[in-house]
């Protein structure tokens, strides 16, 4: 996952911190030195990391340690909202035109993932009510237009693409086939090269021109480090970009770019792409990546996606399952929850936004696998056996794990896992220090 590496070391850092009763000019400057050789080592730019410990080591010298904190968390506490300052301090959100349709232009290199990341962003404003239109403008890249063609089929967003033409007058028909049939939202998927060169640019300026996007949007590839933000600079010096998206963030990335491009561009980073599929994109919260980075967590992201995994069951079982009483979990449920899980992007990126988890999975390799073999088991067995698992007798559960390709063993595994969660729900209705109990061993 991204940031591994620095969250460690910033911890290491910190954690030296930790026994300090109070904070000197000395241990401020020994730890803002493991910092910044950090920070460097996550491939963020020098200027970059030079102003941010300059920034942390003034505000350190001299501060109080409050009586609820350590030297190291007083410290953790102060590059923390350092951090988040530097990547933009609040979320900024997408602007739309007050006439139909509201365009957006993603531009950069190839490679980056801007046709992908426009099927993303399309599926993302198809959940807030619009109705998005893809236009495929990237005439000499091999098949790129078939490669938006499928992403838009995947998605369930149209897409207007007029062959090889001059793509500035596909970009200008696209205007219209949107307003015409009544598309509120206009994505337009431009041409990248391997490198930034004048011809690209004037393109990009002869289309700007032409339709006068809302906002032109750059997508940059996490994985590339320094080089993402010398790109992002290019664009912006000539298109005066409105915002950034970055992509690959689940990647094995060291995570300069998202730190280092609003600094220097002085342009809000909006997006985040955090896997492949076509729902892993989410809006760029800077506190939330600054407590990522500190090894803190991100339960906010992670309820939003839990509850965005809720909203998407069908609603008969909504209604099911307010009707039966809260300890009444059965086999069928557990199925449901799991699936529902699933829905919430990767397990290694779910767990990794626990606070204290995400370094503990550094050299672990969860593979989404794992959901596979329960829910092999639960789908052998029968509809009374899911409703009324206390008939699982022992030929029973023979049957079932020849069925599900798995052993007995596997099975009974899954019945005392559904046995602790069910008495977990149980505790919760009652106990709630019993149930918080119950979790941490689970989580063992």
């Amino acid at each position: 996952m991204a940031f591994e590496g620095l969250t460690e070391k910033l911890q290491n850092a910190f954690r030296k911190l930790s026994g300090k009763g109070k904070l000197n000019e000395q241990n401020i400057k020994e730890a803002m030195r493991e910092v910044r050789m950090a920070l460097l080592e996550a491939d963020v730019n020098y200027t970059v990391v030079k102003d941010f410990t300059k920034k942390v080591s003034e505000r350190c010298i001299g501060t109080e340690v409050l009586s609820t904190l350590n030297a190291g968390q007083q410290v953790i506490k102060i590059v923390n909202e350092e951090l988040t300052q530097l990547m933009g301090s609040s979320v900024a959100k997408l602007t739309w035109s007050p006439s139909v349709p509201t365009i957006y232009m993603l531009c950069g290199l190839q490679g980056a993932g801007k046709t992908t990341m426009a099927g993303k962003l399309a599926k993302y404003l198809t959940k807030q009510g619009k109705k998005p239109l893809l236009a495929a403008c990237d005439i000499y890249r091999p098949a790129a237009i078939q490669q938006l063609q499928v992403v838009g089929q995947q998605a369930g967003i149209p897409v207007f693409e007029k062959g090889t033409q001059d793509p500035v007058k596909t970009a200008r028909e696209a205007v219209e086939y949107a307003r015409y049939y009544g598309q509120d939202v206009l994505i337009i998927d431009t041409a990248g090269r391997l490198h930034v060169d004048q011809a690209l640019m004037d393109e990009l300026k002869r289309m700007k021109d032409a339709v006068r996007p809302q906002e032109i949007l750059l997508v940059v590839d996490a994985m590339t480090g320094q080089d993402a933000v010398n790109v992002a600079k290019a664009f912006n010096d000539l298109l005066n970009i409105d915002g950034v998206i970055v992509t690959k963030l689940d990647g094995d990335t060291r995570g300069g770019a998202a730190l280092s491009v609003r600094a220097v561009t002085g342009k809000p980073i909006k997006f985040a792409g955090t896997g492949e599929k076509l729902t892993d994109i989410e809006p760029f919260h800077p506190e939330r990546m600054a407590s990522r980075i500190l090894g803190m967590g991100d339960m906010l992201t992670l309820i939003e996606k839990a509850t965005e995994a809720y909203e998407q069951q069908q609603a008969d079982k909504q209604q099911k399952a307010r009707k039966k009483a809260p300890t009444d979990l059965d086999l069928e449920d557990y199925l449901e929850q799991m699936q529902s899980m699933k829905k919430m992007g990767s397990l290694q990126s779910v767990l990794g936004m626990l606070p204290g988890v995400g370094a503990k999975l550094k050299d672990m390799e969860i593979s989404d696998d794992v959901m596979k073999k329960p829910e092999a088991i639960i789908r052998s067995m029968t509809p009374q056996e899911r409703h009324h698992p206390e008939v699982l007798n022992a030929s029973r559960r023979r049957r079932i794990a020849a069925g599900a390709g798995v052993t007995v063993q596997d099975v009974n595994q899954l019945i005392r896992q559904y046995d602790q969660a069910r008495q977990m729900v149980k505790s919760m209705m009652g106990n709630k220090r019993g149930a918080l109990r119950q979790l941490r061993n689970m989580g063992k």
